[in-house]
């Protein structure tokens, strides 16, 4: 009997183990063929540990993947990456519309039929922003698809369709957003930056302005961001809550090279979030408005920068203007200069006043037109096209000594660039890139100067959508003034200059119906009217059209001789909602500025023009897109004296914005050329 049970139990735990080892077979083979994406057996291992199946896993840990330089994006790319991209076509700038959008790899189909004047939108670069999360993985799907929403004009501002923003930027549920907010007056969280209920001390005095931290194309060792950014109250910056935490943690974040880098990840996701009815929003990190100032001071307080081999005469004299400005005067009451409109006013006007007695700008005589030397004056890219007018006419400021030039322009149209040389339907940047870099080829053969700064000392001022991509590789190190001015797509504060987007209907009459109704008169709490670009405004639509008497939120309006109806608005408003459509930036924070209206700017990371001279706090509110919901309270939380103290600064910084064919003192022309000066001031240190 015991020889006979000790027979079985030899037997059992074979037979035992054998159908065990069947069964977790069958498990594997079934889960593998059966299930979606191979992640039936996640569970079994640690977080951060288990492998990636198929392509739109994401691998943690560390990756032997070849780094990849997107924008000032290092990404870490598997082999079997896919780029993902879409180009649209667009008629021309009514901004009307019609068709299908196309993903060229992705079947997604875009054809619009447009004249002469037509333009593109083009998102190459808007891969996805990834945040490595050991607790929680993200498994995207790769199907999901974007659904375009047709438009058409209204009149007031035309912006080009464009690709919505491909964002995979995973928030952490550990917080309830990742921004800074304050309080309204009923207690709900809201994210206006416009100091509510709070007097301006009258100007603030950033710290001494030293060379900035730069951008170098080639920078691709990649750094955590955390976007788990602490919760504070909007009017306070990172640095009054924090002291040096926030800041350490941004320069380490690398931000201040333009760059977000996401941590090891070896992933192939190129694929764009679902908005089939587009409303839904991205859950992508924020740089806020306080952000971007703390970012702008580390900028011009970091010690590096670009010097030259050789240091010229004109170094010096640059040296020696940022000088006198770091050590300028403190101006009290300057009755053409308002101080709260300013981040330092004292030191505005000494560079301003040095930029009209030393700057020198050379322009390069090559080029053949439409590309090069060919301004145009009306539209919503007329800011390109008229600063190039007015520098060429302008005899104070040029020289046709390139070696006693401190800046050197590249006249180029990036609207015309796109009409002459992109090959329609082609779904691709390559020949308008290549076009660019013919010109450089052809300039640094020529003169010395392109080589003795690598492009430093040069800049181009382009408000195309597309220029942001067009410029990033071979124009990285340039100064580039950029109406897409995006932080989070390679825009570098305190190196690149962000232009304002004017939409000139009649380049003879660009001031044509100028201003609006004093502030008692002015009956409407808020105002909006535009096509349902982008995902933010169906969002706005869906919360706020036909809801509430006091929000003139609206899509399309009715057309009407002169565009009366939307001007009236726009004249009888008290704030006019700046909402991005699918880029950063729009014509109607200008428009708003120009109708004397406080302008409300709903757009994420968003740099916002002269940001490196103007405080814009002080003369218009920003909501984030989350708050959306809270955009009434938001604004009936102003008090009334405040909301007249910010209309009345905005009359007084109108001037900064204006068009004129013979230029005056600060005036558009005059700011745009000061941010470029002024920037390149910050990049200089002495050898």
């Amino acid at each position: 009997m015991g020889q006979q049970l000790y027979s079985l139990c030899q037997v059992e735990p074979k037979r035992l183990l054998w159908v065990m080892g069947m069964v977790f077979a069958v498990v594997i083979v079934f889960q593998y063929f059966e299930l979606p994406y191979g992640s039936a057996l996640f569970s079994l291992f640690p977080a951060g540990k288990f492998p990636g199946v198929g392509n739109s896993s994401f691998a943690i840990g560390n990756s032997p993947s070849k780094p990849e330089m997107i924008g000032n994006m290092t990404f870490l790319n598997g082999s079997n990456s896919t780029d993902t991209y879409a180009i649209h076509e667009r008629a021309d700038n009514t901004g009307t519309s019609e068709g299908m959008d196309r993903n060229p790899k992705n079947g997604f189909l875009s054809d619009r039929n447009g004249g002469l004047n037509k333009s593109l939108g083009l998102d190459v670069d808007n891969v996805a922003n990834k945040e490595s999360s050991a607790e929680n993985p993200v498994e995207l799907n790769r199907n999901s698809t974007v659904t375009n929403v047709k438009n058409s004009d209204n009149g007031p501002a035309p912006e080009e369709a464009k690709e919505p923003k491909q964002i995979l930027y995973q928030k952490n549920d550990t917080t309830d957003g990742d921004f800074p907010v304050g309080k309204d007056g009923k207690g709900t969280n809201t994210s206006t930056s416009g100091h509510i209920g709070n007097e301006d001390p009258g100007f603030a005095s950033p710290s001494p302005a030293l060379p900035p931290l730069t951008s170098s194309p080639n920078a691709a060792s990649p750094t955590v961001l955390d976007i788990r950014t602490p919760v504070v109250d909007s009017n306070t910056s990172l640095l009054e809550k924090n002291g040096t935490t926030a800041t350490e943690n941004i320069k380490k974040s690398g931000l201040l090279q333009g760059g977000l880098t996401p941590s090891g990840t070896n992933s192939s996701v190129n694929s764009v979030p679902e908005v089939n009815k587009g409303v839904q929003m991205p859950t992508s990190a924020v740089i806020s408005i306080s952000e971007m100032n703390d970012l702008l001071l580390l900028s011009h307080a970091s010690s590096q920068s670009i010097t030259p081999p050789r240091s010229s005469a004109v170094d010096q004299e640059l040296l020696n203007a940022k000088s006198l400005i770091e050590n300028a005067p403190i101006i009290k009451n300057d009755p053409k200069l308002y101080a709260p409109l300013y981040r330092n006013v004292s030191m505005f006007k000494r560079s301003y006043e040095l930029m009209e007695d030393t700057l020198k700008v050379y322009i390069y005589r090559e080029g053949e037109k439409p590309v090069l030397h060919q301004p145009r004056l009306e539209g919503i890219y007329a800011s390109e096209g008229w600063f190039m007018k007015l520098l060429e006419a302008n005899k104070k400021f040029i020289t046709k000594n390139p070696r006693k030039a401190h800046l050197l322009y590249l006249p180029f149209s990036s609207q015309l660039l796109e009409e002459t040389v992109y090959i329609a339907n082609s779904h691709s940047f390559d020949n308008l890139i290549q076009y660019l870099k013919n010109y450089l080829d052809l300039i640094a053969a020529k003169y010395p100067s392109w080589n003795r700064t690598g492009g430093a000392d040069h800049f181009l001022v382009a408000c195309h959508d597309w220029a942001p991509t067009e410029t990033k590789q071979h124009m990285a190190k340039c100064i580039r003034a950029l109406c897409n001015a995006d932080v989070k797509e390679g825009f570098v504060l305190g190196k690149d200059v962000s232009l304002p987007e004017t939409y000139v209907r009649m380049a003879r009459y660009p001031l044509r119906n100028l201003g609006g109704k004093p502030a008692s008169q002015r009956s409407i709490l808020a105002f909006f009217a535009g096509n349902m670009h982008g995902y933010v405004r169906p969002i706005l639509l869906q919360h706020w059209e036909n809801k509430d008497p006091d929000m003139k939120i609206f899509g399309k309006m009715p057309k009407s001789k002169g565009n009366k109806n939307y001007l009236h608005h726009m004249k009888n408003s008290k704030y006019c909602i700046c909402a991005k459509g699918y880029e950063v930036n729009s014509p109607r924070v200008v428009e708003a500025i120009f109708y004397e209206c406080v302008p409300v700017i709903i757009s994420d990371n968003f740099v916002p023009p002269f940001f490196e001279v103007l405080k814009w706090e002080s003369f218009a509110v920003f909501v984030l897109e989350k708050d959306i919901p809270n955009l009434k309270s938001i604004l009936l939380s102003i008090p009334e004296k405040r909301y007249r103290e910010m209309q009345m600064r905005v009359k007084k910084v109108q001037k900064h914005f204006l068009w004129h064919a013979k230029p005056v003192k600060y005036d558009i022309f005059h700011m745009i050329l000061h941010s470029v000066w002024y920037n390149r001031l910050h990049q200089i240190s002495p050898r």
